[in-house]
């Protein structure tokens, strides 16, 4: 192991490795419940945001703009803790969450299970009740 790579994984220094398009991927779970929220992306700037505000920031790829979760629909993420992985690739945030964290109107972005089976695959609806009507909110 390089001295670099050792400071990274047993060091006290925060030096997050971004990929290729400049970002880092970021588990949102809820932080009284343990519920996987969403994944996303952070950017050097939303990594950077979110860390000095306690609100969760991300980029967004098909938008390709940086965000802060809940500017739009209200729906916003207080950031309890965020940890680093082993090797600084990824981060995982604890939040408390007000609302709906999917822009679906759900409360998490896994809404549906994977069936296996014969053939191809099913997807069934579990905890998939809306929170709000996204159609309300997010108006063009």
């Amino acid at each position: 192991m390089s001295i670099e790579n050792e400071d990274r994984e047993e060091g006290l220094t925060l030096q997050p490795i971004f990929d290729v398009s400049g970002l880092l991927t970021c588990v949102a779970t809820d932080a009284a419940t343990g519920d996987v929220l969403m994944v996303a992306h952070m950017n050097e700037e939303a990594l950077r945001k979110t860390i000095a505000s306690g609100d969760a920031w991300y980029f967004s790829r098909s938008r390709n703009a940086l965000w802060r979760k809940g500017e739009t629909s209200g729906q916003t993420q207080r950031v309890v803790e965020m940890r680093v992985d082993c090797d600084q690739d990824a981060v995982w945030i604890k939040v408390e969450q007000r609302g709906a964290a999917c822009h679906t109107g759900r409360h998490s972005c896994f809404y549906r299970a994977v069936a296996a089976g014969e053939g191809s695959a099913k997807l069934n609806f579990v905890d998939a009740d809306r929170l709000f009507d996204p159609k309300t909110v997010y108006q063009k």
